[in-house]
């Protein structure tokens, strides 16, 4: 737990990079997080050379989960804090504390996303690290 989040380490990564389940904004929200600008442009690389869009990503990689139906977005920003994140809201409500509900289904949501997250990301630029030298 780091600031209120869920965070979990991107182990193969080149770079430091984390992802995290945090309330952001108001919204419950998975997170791709890097302090690393190398990084990050690497992922718009890939995206850009291949032509794939992070939201089909993500949507293929929930097409055999249980969803809300509604499209997953994605936005690309640098943070306040100076950290490169890719962002996707979550369909889950928060009560009018900011609290989520404890359902299974919320939790299930939840899950499924943040692995997903990491599958998509997990392929893309320096994620799956250092490639040796030939």
């Amino acid at each position: 737990m780091h600031k209120s989040c869920l965070v979990c380490l991107a182990k193969a990564s080149a770079e430091p990079a984390e992802y995290r389940l945090c309330i952001d904004q108001k919204e419950l929200c998975i997170l791709l997080v890097t302090p690393n600008r190398w990084l990050s442009q690497s992922i718009e690389a890939d995206l850009m050379h291949t032509g794939d869009d992070l939201g089909t990503l993500l949507a293929e990689e929930l097409s055999d989960t249980p969803s809300s139906g509604k499209p997953l977005t994605i936005s690309h920003f640098r943070s306040q804090d100076k950290l490169y994140s890719f962002r996707t809201p979550l369909p889950i409500p928060l009560d009018p504390q900011g609290d989520v509900s404890a359902d299974p289904t919320n939790i299930e949501t939840s899950y499924n996303v943040l692995m997903s997250y990491q599958n998509v990301f997990s392929a893309l630029g320096d994620m799956q690290g250092e490639v040796a030298d030939s």
